[in-house]
């Protein structure tokens, strides 16, 4: 494997901070669709009924193509959402079944019935390689199986009563699929491999990547479990490799998440009110982005900036890349240098972009490009949870960064992180922590795209499966999905010297304007300081700012 594909794997949810930027540079103030509360009104609702709303403040994210309609291309197929809301893609799309009872055309069949407890070995042995290619594709060449059979294989020294309870009060239906994956979870960090095994089994036939959010989410929860079993998960987390999309394709992925998920956008919206109130009267601005992606999230900063009164501010952009986003949009960070500099040209803004092609584990000072004279306004979105702390390290890469931030006094640091508690907690609190929160996002992504939908299949596949994989079945430095509650961040930023910098008011109460044209069961609550977006009860994003 070569090191950019190591690292490609590496990073998942940051991705959706980003949709494609348009070749034209022709750009507007964008408008933002938004959707029926009405949509979400029971469990069974899939149609969205979006209503467009203009929101004419620089503190927003680019949000549509220009048109009426709300589109992503996506190559080879087309996903689309046509005017009254409900997604099209044509039957082109190619896709791979992950699970055996998938079709296709990726929905899935009824399940097998009976269980896949054999105890012919080599017949386990062969079922057990069924699940890891329908999971991974053919192409696995790198997991030894057979030390997945040896963990799992019946103790002659284990007791089997407690497993043939547990699939009693299955078969009686006393335990739902959620039950049953904590279950397994339990079993295997008791280092209990008969009941592991026979929960296993038995989570194969009950998880559907097209069925309800649990059994989604299930699907790739057990696809963990699975991945744990074997070398610590190392060897199927990087074959997953195998199914990384087109670029064209994951870009088309990531910003259809990006949209069906407001809590991502209104993050990254809260962050450029926070910039943009910071720079209101300064001449020089120097933003670093310690993740640029594709440097959507500057679009509309600029697009605001060349409208102040009194004229525009010189604007710098320093940009760090990172392997999946350099991936995602077909090349260098040039290319995101020469998109910005055509936009700010059109609106007539002095701009300069600085690459820093660099690891964010490695940056220095001297890399950042700092000058006298500049206000600086530091971006950490959704990137400060890859950073090595502590517990994995002794060189502390995540505060190390805070205190070099620290060092060039900037008039404004803004932080964008999903609100969960998966750094250092132990597996099984990690694997109850990672169902919770994913379940929130699967179900708050069934509002608006419907189950059997191909591109919703490649979303959660391609956007969010790596991540929950590795969460569950990585350890020690192979684990990069590192998530802290804002607590734990605020803690690591006053020891680092930081005080706390007020968000925009003009843009909170914007967003939670915006945020009631979406389903009801989001949840939007300013507290401390901060701005917590989540559904129903769970928070899922935080954002906050820093000087």
């Amino acid at each position: 494997m070569q090191p950019s594909q190591k690292q490609r794997i590496s990073h998942g949810l940051h991705r959706f901070s980003d949709q494609p930027v348009q070749e034209s540079l022709s750009y507007s103030l964008p408008t933002i669709q938004n959707f029926d509360p009405n949509s979400c009104s029971d469990a069974s609702s899939h149609g969205t009924q979006p209503a467009a709303l203009t929101f004419e403040q620089y503190c927003t994210l680019e949000s549509s193509s220009g048109t009426s309609g709300y589109f992503v291309h996506n190559s080879p197929s087309t996903v689309s959402v046509s005017p009254n809301g409900s997604p099209v893609s044509q039957p082109d799309s190619q896709s791979f079944p992950i699970y055996p009872h998938q079709s296709p055309d990726n929905t899935c069949s009824s399940p097998v019935s009976g269980s896949c407890l054999t105890d012919d070995v080599d017949d386990l042995r062969h079922k057990i390689r069924e699940l890891e290619t329908a999971m991974l594709g053919p192409d696995l060449d790198i997991l030894d199986v057979h030390s997945i059979t040896n963990l799992v294989g019946p103790k002659q020294n284990q007791n089997p009563s407690e497993a043939e309870q547990i699939m009693e009060m299955i078969s009686r239906g006393d335990l739902k699929l959620k039950d049953v994956l904590c279950a397994c979870a339990k079993a295997i960090a008791d280092n209990d491999m008969f009941t592991a095994e026979w929960l296993i089994s038995e989570l194969r036939q009950m998880v559907s990547v097209s069925g309800e959010p649990i059994q989604r989410l299930g699907a790739y929860m057990l696809e963990g479990l699975v991945a744990r079993l074997a070398s610590s998960g190392s060897s199927i987390y990087k074959a997953l490799k195998c199914k990384e999309p087109a670029s064209a394709d994951l870009l088309s992925y990531m910003h259809l998440l990006y949209e069906v998920c407001p809590y991502f956008k209104f993050g990254y919206m809260s962050a450029n009110g926070a910039i943009a109130e910071a720079m209101k009267n300064e001449s020089q601005v120097h933003i670093i982005d310690f993740q640029i992606s594709q440097g959507s999230q500057w679009v509309t900063l600029i697009q605001g900036l060349a409208a102040r009164p009194g004229g525009p501010p010189r604007i710098r952009i320093t940009g760090i890349d990172d392997s999946t986003s350099a991936y995602a949009r077909g090349g260098g960070l040039d290319i995101v240098g020469k998109r910005l500099s055509g936009l700010a040209k059109s609106c007539k803004v002095p701009f300069e972009f600085n690459a820093a092609v660099i690891s964010v584990t490695e940056v220095q000072l001297e890399d950042l490009g700092v000058r006298p004279g500049e206000a600086i306004a530091v971006n950490f979105a959704l990137m400060l949870h890859h950073m090595p702390d502590e517990s994995v390290s002794s060189q502390n890469h995540r505060d190390r960064l805070l205190r070099l931030v620290k060092s060039l006094s900037p008039k404004v640091v803004t932080l964008v992180e999903q609100e969960s508690n998966t750094n250092t907690a132990p597996f099984f609190h990690r694997f109850l922590e990672t169902l919770d929160y994913y379940l929130a996002i699967f179900e708050s992504i069934d509002v608006t795209m419907p189950r059997e939908h191909r591109e919703r299949i490649n979303v959660e596949q391609h956007c969010l499966a790596r991540d929950i994989v590795n969460i569950i079945a990585c350890e020690g430095v192979e684990r990069v999905e590192r998530h802290e509650l804002l607590g734990k961040w605020r803690s690591r930023f006053m020891m680092a010297g930081f005080t706390p910098y007020p968000l925009s008011s003009l843009v909170n109460a914007t967003i939670k304007t915006l945020l009631e044209n979406y389903c009801e069961k989001y949840t939007l609550e300013e507290r401390d300081g901060a701005l917590y977006l989540g559904w129903l009860n769970r928070v899922l994003v935080a954002s906050c700012a820093w000087s």
